[in-house]
């Protein structure tokens, strides 16, 4: 009798033990959501969210599996930004990634929680995004692209790609943000250029034939391209009107000389993509935004289409050639 129950015993003692052992088997893996907003369409952010998710699956984070990501795309439309980005804080995502500034701002204005990664944003702190780059505090961290700074850059590109150039008419969005600091930025070094700059004020698609007549009519010399989604989902109609008037352009993104624009030149958009994914990895594993500093660019890219130049009779300095990163015959 006694050996039965002890028996009895020494079985309900292993059942006891390997209950939690098979329950903890079971148990299924948390699944972090990640909201990606941003003003562009999904044709357009499509590379540089390929590159994020590779980032993150280079950490262990692979959608489907431990993530899921939630996709919300304005589509050149700014007004939709606000909406959208409440509806990625109803869903209770554990962290939201954005593009540029004006997403950022967006997300920033509907939540004080979440933490918010910046992809690439202009300079975080003049747009009151972060404190300071080193500390950025609140929820708020990310990437730069240095935007404003790069600006005098291309300003000088276009110098010496365009023999004699004294005026440049500027493409822009008045009721963005960082298109309007961007704007500003560009005064001194176009003064130190000897550059006259005209304005040309787009707020929607339907500005740009009239934007490109004003040009014609000012004798523009060039064109210089500031970024907003109004124009990053017109890349290719700015580089045809740019081309049928006869105006070397620039701006900062390599998708607009493949789409015919003269020439681009900013940060490498997809790596800094990629190296957002390790601000979420942190996030994900208790690290609080606030903490995590504001990074720059590393990589940039320089792209010319000689195509381009040729069609609009430009020589390209072979001092210019040797620099760019990519010809585009």
């Amino acid at each position: 009798m006694s050996g039965r129950l002890d028996r009895r015993t020494f079985i309900s003692a292993l059942v006891a033990l390997a209950a939690p052992l098979a329950a903890g088997a079971q148990a299924p893996i948390k699944l972090h959501r990640i909201g990606l907003l941003t003003p562009l369409s999904a044709s357009d952010a499509a590379l540089w969210y390929q590159a994020f998710r590779l980032g993150l699956r280079e950490l262990g984070w692979i959608e489907g599996k431990n993530i899921s990501i939630e996709y919300r795309y304005a589509e050149g439309k700014s007004d939709r930004m606000r909406d959208l980005a409440a509806d990625l804080v109803r869903l209770q995502v554990d962290v939201i990634v954005t593009s540029v500034t004006m997403d950022a701002l967006a997300a920033k204005d509907a939540t004080k929680a979440i933490p918010i990664v910046m992809a690439a944003a202009g300079d975080p702190v003049a747009t009151g995004l972060v404190e300071s780059l080193a500390r950025p505090g609140g929820n708020v961290t990310g990437l730069s692209q240095m935007t404003y700074e790069l600006s005098g850059k291309r300003l000088e590109l276009l110098k010496e790609m365009v023999p004699g150039l004294s005026r440049v008419a500027v493409l822009w969005n008045p009721q963005n943000q960082g298109s309007t600091l961007t704007w500003k930025e560009i005064q001194l070094p176009a003064r130190r250029l000897g550059i006259q700059l005209h304005s040309l004020e787009v707020r929607s698609p339907n500005d740009l034939d009239q934007a490109f007549e004003d040009a014609t009519r000012a004798r523009a010399g060039a064109l210089f391209v500031i970024q907003d989604p109004v124009v990053n989902t017109n890349l290719g109609r700015i580089a045809g009107l740019a081309a049928k008037s006869r105006l070397p352009s620039i701006f900062q993104w390599s998708d607009f000389a493949d789409a015919g624009g003269l020439a681009a030149y900013g940060p490498d958009r997809a790596d800094l993509f990629r190296r957002a994914a390790a601000y979420v990895d942190k996030i994900l594993k208790g690290a609080k935004p606030g903490d995590l500093p504001i990074e720059r660019p590393t990589k940039f890219e320089f792209v010319i289409n000689l195509k381009t130049a040729r069609a609009l009779g430009l020589t390209i300095p072979q001092s210019v050639l040797l620099h760019a990163d990519r010809v585009i015959e």
